[in-house]
């Protein structure tokens, strides 16, 4: 797939004779067909910032250029998210690398497929200038993010660079997929080449085929599911086609199984389907673990954190069903990051990917005979309040956008999941993987650039906090003619903090009163509109009633379809919507910072 946007166009370069070892690198990206790389320009790869300019004259891969090196993978994260595909990251040095860990910590928790390059000063000391190479050289700079990348590697020859991409290409997007690291020192970057070394075909290092359970797993799993008095299925992470999504209506229908879903991931089963027990939550609703807690057999779908919801479920009561898994999740665990989670009891192993699995159960299970009445499927809310709640949000995303296909990239903590549904893989992309601050806007902003020409209209709900740690990717955006909607909500603090300060407070007897103080974003109040404004966006905002709020969401909409960039301020109430509406959520404790 070539780009669809247009490039910076560089002007045609007369110098043919001489080749540099980056050139060689730039046209091993060529050949692995890596469509993008977002950057931050930095002095240790300018060396291939030339080739991929004026050797291969900015195309396939095309540069696009960042403000913020969070923002850079942030990008490729949300492209692999709505794509599938691998693009690429370069980042400066060690410096860029320390500004991005967090982007990249994000994209492992979340399995996705991502090529970053760095760079680093000479590593042969006799040829650094100084001062600054030195300070920008580190002895073993892969060790930074090694913890949370699949595989690192610091190349000393363009044979030996070749062979370091084509890995780092295939180990990315080999399942469980994951970011790669290839460090590229700036003095063989800049070293002449007599000839350019042959290039390798890329056809014949692909990802390898994912592998397929033993028959007799199969068997023993579809004998369980079969026979079944009341099977639950929890999908986790899955593909995002439309094959894979039909084979799991078909499996959960053929048995006759409870689905849960949660808003961890994305979409992968419809929400609005009789089988579905919802709502899709960041935690299980009381409706989904009374579902699971009566299940004779669960069949959990590389289910993010199987023991924690089993734990929520069970609490410390014996684990009575039989757990059938299928997951190849193991095999990316490392002992650096605790992201493995618990380790759940599991009665059958099918270790291979959930959308390998699910075919060859559908073909293995019997039809159950006496399948549990389906519940009837919710509406999704479409009232509003006279407040801007999350609820209220909801209500008018649906009120503005019926009839549109919109891809929500992101959602904020407490989003009440009853209200809206999906119905396709692409209505809703998950979280950020790692729950680090600033990763929505450049997760967008990544998934617009894979959505455009599609149809769908790319929205991203967002925290203030986020918005603000993230605001520079709308440059980005605006720049490359990326079109996308931000919907802040925007609380004015921090405020999953503030719930977790009011708890501790109530733990030891002290003053709630004091919740805001170190929390709070106002005084000065922020003008979330005018920052969009200032990168070239059309910002919208505040908005503080339903009513407004509705009509700024379709003119966002419409921004969108006209090919711009477009951020809404919408001043939602302090508080989880479920607070709010005098409900209680089943959610044991504040999660994070939004």
């Amino acid at each position: 797939m070539k780009p669809t946007i247009l490039p910076e166009t560089p002007l045609p370069s007369t110098a043919r004779d001489e080749l540099w070892s980056s050139d060689a690198i730039a046209r091993m990206l060529q050949a692995l067909d890596v469509p993008w790389v977002a950057l931050v320009p930095g002095a240790s790869f300018r060396g291939l910032h030339d080739s991929l300019v004026n050797h291969i004259g900015n195309q396939h891969p095309q540069m696009l250029l960042c403000l913020h090196e969070e923002n850079a993978v942030a990008m490729a994260h949300g492209y692999a998210k709505a794509s599938g595909r691998m693009m690429g990251a370069i980042l400066h040095s060690n410096v860029g690398l320390l500004h991005a860990t967090m982007a990249i910590f994000n994209a492992w928790c979340d399995r996705v497929p991502m090529l970053i390059l760095g760079a680093t000063g000479p590593w042969d000391a006799a040829k650094r200038r100084p001062w600054i190479d030195w300070i920008h050289t580190a002895s073993d700079q892969g060790a930074l993010v090694r913890g949370y990348t699949k595989w690192d590697n610091q190349p000393g020859s363009v044979p030996a660079a070749y062979d370091a991409l084509l890995r780092a290409a295939q180990m990315a997007t080999t399942a469980p997929c994951g970011p790669t690291y290839v460090n590229l020192d700036a003095a063989l970057q800049e070293s002449k080449l007599g000839d350019l070394p042959p290039l390798p075909d890329p056809s014949r290092f692909r990802a390898p085929e994912p592998p397929r359970p033993a028959p007799e797993l199969v068997a023993r799993a579809a004998a369980l599911l079969s026979g079944a008095a009341a099977p639950v299925i929890l999908i986790g992470r899955g593909h995002r086609t439309t094959e894979s999504w039909r084979a799991r209506v078909a499996l959960a229908e053929k048995l006759g199984a409870r689905v849960i879903t949660d808003l961890k991931v994305g979409a992968s089963f419809p929400t609005g389907h009789p089988l579905h027990i919802g709502p899709p939550g960041t935690f299980l609703s009381e409706g989904a673990t009374r579902a699971a807690r009566e299940a004779d057999v669960i069949l959990a779908l590389d289910w993010v954190d199987l023991a924690g919801t089993l734990k929520q479920v069970y609490a410390d009561r014996p684990i009575t069903a039989k757990i059938i898994s299928a997951s190849c999740d193991v095999h990316l665990h490392r002992g650096f990051s605790m992201d493995y989670f618990g380790l759940p009891p599991v009665d059958v192993h099918l270790l291979v990917e959930p959308d390998v699995a699910v075919p060859l159960l559908l073909e293995a299970c019997r039809a159950r005979g006496q399948a549990p009445a389906p519940r009837g499927a919710s509406e999704p809310g479409r009232g509003a309040g006279d407040v801007l709640s999350l609820r209220t949000v909801a209500a008018a995303l649906n009120d503005a956008t019926d009839g549109v296909d919109v891809c929500l990239t992101g959602l904020p903590l407490g989003w009440p999941g009853e209200c809206r549904h999906f119905s396709h893989p692409l209505d809703y992309l998950g979280g950020n993987g790692g729950g680090g601050v600033g990763a929505g806007p450049g997760i967008t902003v990544g998934a617009a650039l894979a959505l455009k020409g599609s149809g769908r209209v790319p929205i991203g709900l967002v925290g203030d906090g986020d918005y603000l740690m993230g605001v520079t990717a709308l440059w980005t955006a605006t720049h490359y003619r990326i079109p996308c909607l931000l919907v802040v909500c925007n609380n004015r603090s921090f405020y999953n903090d503030e719930a977790h300060q009011e708890r501790v407070a109530r733990m030891r007897g002290r003053p709630v009163e004091n919740k805001w103080i170190g929390q709070r974003i106002n005084e000065p109040d922020i003008d979330l509109a005018m920052l969009a404004v200032a990168q070239g966006a059309k910002g919208i905002g505040p908005v503080t009633a339903p009513e407004q709020l509705r009509s700024a969401i379709a003119q966002g909409v419409r921004a969108v379809m006209d090919g711009e960039v477009c951020v809404i301020d919408a001043r939602v109430r302090p508080g989880y919507d479920a607070e709010i509406s005098g409900e209680r959520a089943a959610r044991p404790e504040p999660v994070g910072r939004t």
